[in-house]
């Protein structure tokens, strides 16, 4: 399934597989001068490509490498000849051979195993350039280790794949770094922001107080899983009092987003040394 949503000239493409008619876990795509980040899952690679037939293309940049935002690469490589595909230094392995990532069974159902593509590496600070703008790489891991955020300055746009999607995060995926987030969104959040367009969710104007309410509420919550653990507490007493009760997406996901990750995450982080965030 695929929805649009203008905001010019940024199309934004919501795709989702279709189940019972119904779109499911939607991803988010955008298509703005030629360039498109991201695209979507392997599930709506069709919907998508279908879309984008009559449209400019010129490159294609993966804000990181989870299957539900590199799903159509593949398909599009092959049918737009020359395509150029742009990623962190660290997704390139990935883009070669998506099954290098271990997809559990709800990611497989969900979003679906995405066709090899080749890229192109992109450094911290490169920028992009399309006919009427230029976006700057920002490096900024936690949601995944070669994560990447694009920066328009001269239009504020910020377009933060996974980075922020919104809400008060109660639980984790078990591969992520919470520090490593938080210290992301810190980098952002200087930035001066007219809209934030992420890898799900809505779009936001004027989102900075959105992000450092974001990073503000990460640190209380870091500091207070460390404060708890130098007096003993257990893991699951911590979870109890910090994350609320037992969520939906634990079950669904076999424990792979819970409560506990976040949890561990934070301590893992310390055990190894992390500077934390007074």
């Amino acid at each position: 399934m695929l929805k649009t949503t203008q905001y010019s000239p940024i199309a934004r493409l919501d795709l989702a597989r279709t189940i019972a008619g119904r779109g499911r876990y939607w991803t988010t795509a955008y298509l703005v001068d030629g360039l498109l980040i991201d695209s979507g899952c392997a599930h709506s690679a069709s919907e998508l490509m279908a879309f984008l037939r009559d449209k400019s293309l010129t490159q294609l940049v993966n804000t990181h490498t989870h299957e539900d935002h590199i799903g159509a690469n593949g398909p599009l490589q092959r049918g737009r000849s020359g395509l150029k595909i742009l990623a962190h230094p660290l997704a390139l392995k990935v883009l070669e051979n998506p099954r290098r990532q271990h997809l559990q069974p709800y990611r497989r159902i969900m979003w679906g195993w995405p066709e090899p593509s080749k890229g192109v590496q992109l450094a911290d600070g490169e920028v992009i350039r399309t006919e009427n703008f230029n976006f700057q790489v920002i490096y900024t891991p936690g949601h995944s280790p070669d994560h990447i955020c694009l920066y328009e300055p001269d239009q504020g746009w910020l377009f933060s794949g996974d980075l922020f999607v919104g809400g008060k995060d109660h639980a984790l995926s078990a591969e992520a770094d919470i520090w490593g987030v938080i210290q992301s969104l810190k980098r952002v959040s200087d930035l001066p922001i007219t809209w934030l367009f992420p890898g799900s969710a809505r779009a936001r104007e004027n989102p900075v107080t959105e992000l450092q309410q974001k990073f503000d509420y990460l640190v209380k919550m870091g500091e207070q899983v460390l404060e708890h653990h130098r007096r003993g507490w257990s893991v699951d007493a911590i979870v109890h009092a910090l994350c609320g009760g037992p969520m939906f997406i634990e079950v669904f996901t076999l424990g792979h987003f819970s409560r506990k990750n976040l949890v561990r995450s934070y301590l893992r982080s310390e055990s190894n040394g992390v500077k934390h965030y007074a």
